[in-house]
Formats: structure tokens, sequence, C-alpha cells
């Protein structure tokens, strides 16, 4: 049975022994649980561990705030009595009168293996400022549920942002302990890092691929991160955020599914099968209609896909998401030349201006262009993007 980070720190007074008479704070979510579905904050603080601040990321420490780029207030926790910073608010990088109120931070988040998903830039500011300030960094690591494949194109310099932390593909195969140590290392940060490892991880292992399914309870780490099959989808449905369709936000399967108003859903379906069928693999698609409770095309019925991946017919090392929504993005733009299919530049995606949001989001505007390019094949987007992911690879085999 995999045991997390957290749970591995509580049941090893040994493995708590460094923080004997320190402050220590916590950056955590709503998915920062114990095995027994304890919040970190209320177990470490049973635990006897001295914790005098918390943070929280993107979406809150509550995860109360739904959509996507909505930010979060300052409070004090009611029941603890201690600050809760918001590193989603009106700064994304921890002050100095933050970081003033400990020695040690721990940080337990659950990630989506994704580099859009903004968690891991998070770690990075508190990696930063804490080398800058001589403060300490834990992460209690858990596992990536997306698995180890790595998939996309590797951000360009340039394109670094919030959902931009450094070069590397969309996909990036790592955990969160991981990840902060590629930035200790990429970026050379000197800082007192340490993880306390997940104990059983085998990231290879069926039917979860890392993911413990049957053992642990699935909590969303963001109100539209239900589901582990959105998390395996994740990696190319996140794209959908800088275009006109809708990703499924205002219905239940969020990031599962695309579709807008004016497309024929099954026609998609057929040019993606045409263009590329070896990128539809591992998975199956379905048509489906939907109406948006809020978010893009709020209340108008919607024509669009549904990506499965929880049947046996998902194939963990086949199915490659980012590719696949790329195809469908290709495959409209075939159907409809003229179709309004990126957001323009008056939406500054994650604050961030000067770049249209899907090349924000991709790292670059190579996705942009190939989709948009009527001579541009697979195989040329293909060729690009196994470049990078054997780069990127490399890397990953070091920190495995």
């Amino acid at each position: 049975m995999i045991k997390f980070g957290i749970d591995r720190l509580l049941a090893d007074p040994t493995l708590r022994a460094p923080l004997k008479g320190r402050r220590v704070a916590l950056v955590a979510h709503p998915a920062s649980v114990t095995q027994d579905l304890t919040h970190s904050l209320d177990a470490l603080i049973a635990a006897g561990v001295n914790v005098t601040a918390a943070f929280g990321p993107q979406h809150g420490m509550r995860g109360d705030k739904q959509d996507n780029m909505i930010e979060s207030p300052d409070f004090n926790d009611p029941a603890h009595n201690i600050p809760v910073f918001s590193l989603y608010g009106d700064v994304r990088r921890p002050t100095g009168q933050m970081m003033s109120t400990f020695d040690v931070v721990l940080i337990d988040l659950q990630d989506l293996g994704c580099r859009i998903y903004t968690f891991i830039t998070t770690l990075l500011y508190m990696l930063e400022e804490s080398a800058r300030l001589g403060k300490e960094v834990w992460v209690l690591d858990r596992p990536n549920p997306a698995g180890r494949p790595v998939e996309g194109l590797t951000l360009l310099p340039g394109y670094e942002s919030f959902v931009g932390a450094g070069p590397m593909p969309m996909r990036h195969g790592l955990s969160l302990g991981e990840m902060g140590q590629w930035f200790v290392d990429h970026f050379k940060l000197d800082v007192a890092y340490k993880v306390i490892e997940m104990e059983g991880y085998d990231p290879s292992a069926a039917p979860g691929y890392g993911w413990p399914l049957g053992e642990r309870t699935w909590i969303n780490p963001s109100p539209n991160a239900p589901n582990l099959f959105m998390a395996r989808a994740y990696a190319g449905t996140v794209m959908l955020e800088g275009t006109t369709l809708s990703e499924g936000r205002g219905t239940t399967r969020p990031l599962e599914l695309f579709g807008a108003p004016d497309i024929d859903a099954l026609k998609v379906m057929q040019e993606m099968q045409r263009l590329a069928p070896h990128w539809l693999e591992g998975c199956r698609l379905r048509e489906i209609w939907f109406e948006p409770t809020f978010h893009k095309h709020v209340g108008k019925l919607c024509h669009g896909v549904q990506i499965h991946t929880e049947g046996d017919y998902y194939n963990h090392d086949a199915f490659k998401p980012w590719r696949l929504q790329s195809l469908a993005f290709k495959a409209i733009r075939t159907l409809y030349p003229d179709y309004h299919l990126w957001r323009g530049e008056d939406f500054a995606y994650e604050y961030t201006k000067g770049h249209l949001a899907i090349d924000i989001i991709n790292g670059g505007p190579g996705l942009r262009e190939w989709v948009d390019d009527a001579t541009a094949e697979c195989g040329d987007l293909d060729a690009v993007a196994k470049r990078d992911e054997a780069v990127w690879s490399d890397v990953q085999s070091v920190l495995d």
C-alpha cells in the first residue's frame, strides 16, 4: 500500500524530530489530507508540530474559488488562530513579512503533473524566496496522477509565466518532490531542500499508474479537477483555456470534454481519425451535448467530444492527451478555416500580456502556428515534440 509523505511524517517521530523547536508553515489546499481524510494542518498541529502560519495556492486553502483566475484573500484560521496567506491574491510570490512567520515550510500539495498547473510555480517561488532568506523547504510528496509519460513542447525563453515556471514540456511526469529537486538543480538555488518521499509509489503499475485506486480517496486539488480521469486528460484539455471552445467548465465533467454551439462534433472526430488515427490511441472519444451553467457559452447547447480514459480500453503508455487535443484543433481549422478558435490578446491569460493565451499555455507559438498552417502535417508537430520529449526524459531519468 502506498504511503504519502504526510502520512510518513506523522507516523515516524524521527522524521519530525528536525522540526522540534522551530516555527513551521504549511502550504496546502483541500486535497492536503491524510489517509483518514484529516486535513494536514489539523493533523500536524495534533502531532505537536509548531505550525505558525499557512499558505493557500490558486483557488485558496479552502478551494472555494470555483472559476479560473479568481483571487483569494488572506484570513485568520478560526480553529488554530494562525494567519493563512494567499499566494494567489495580492501577490503570487511570498513577501518578506509572510516569510518571517516561519523557519521551515512544509509543502503538501496534490499536483496534476502538468506544467500549466500553477502549484509547481508556487513551489518554485517558495524555493526562491527561501533561498534568499535562509528558510528551509520540505515537500511532503504525493503521486503524479498522470504518471510518468512525457509529452508536449518545451517552454521557450520569453514565455515564462505563472503557468510556465521553466523549460519543461506540458506533461512532465514528475512528482512534486522531484519537481522541486529539478528547480533547485536547474536554477542553482542555494536552499535547504528536503523531500519526505512516498513509500510504495509505483507509477508504472496498473490500474492507477501511480494513483492508488481503491486505496486513497480522490479529493479535488482544485474545483475543476474532480477525478483521476480529468488528470489524465488535462495536459491536453487545459489548452482549451486559450480557445473559444468550452472545456466543460460549468458542467460536471470539466476538462474531460470540449465543444461549442457552432461545430459538428461528429465531423470533428471523423477528421481527427482521418488526419492521425495513431494520436487517438489509448482512450475512447464519444459525442456529447452539454450546456455550461457558467463560463464560456453559458446557457448555450454545445456539441462536443468527451475523452474517456476510465475503461479497460485505456492504455496508459499509448494515450497522448496533448497530441489528441492538438489534433482536435487541427481538425476544426481544417473543417472551418475561418473559425475564431484562439482567444485574442485582449484576454490576458494568468495576467500575462504580450502573447496570445494559447501561446502562454504552450510556452511558445509552435502549436498555434502548426494548427493555422494549412500545409503543416501531423508529422511536423510530432517531430518537434519528440525532440523536446526526449530531452526531458533524460532529465526525468536522473530524478526518478
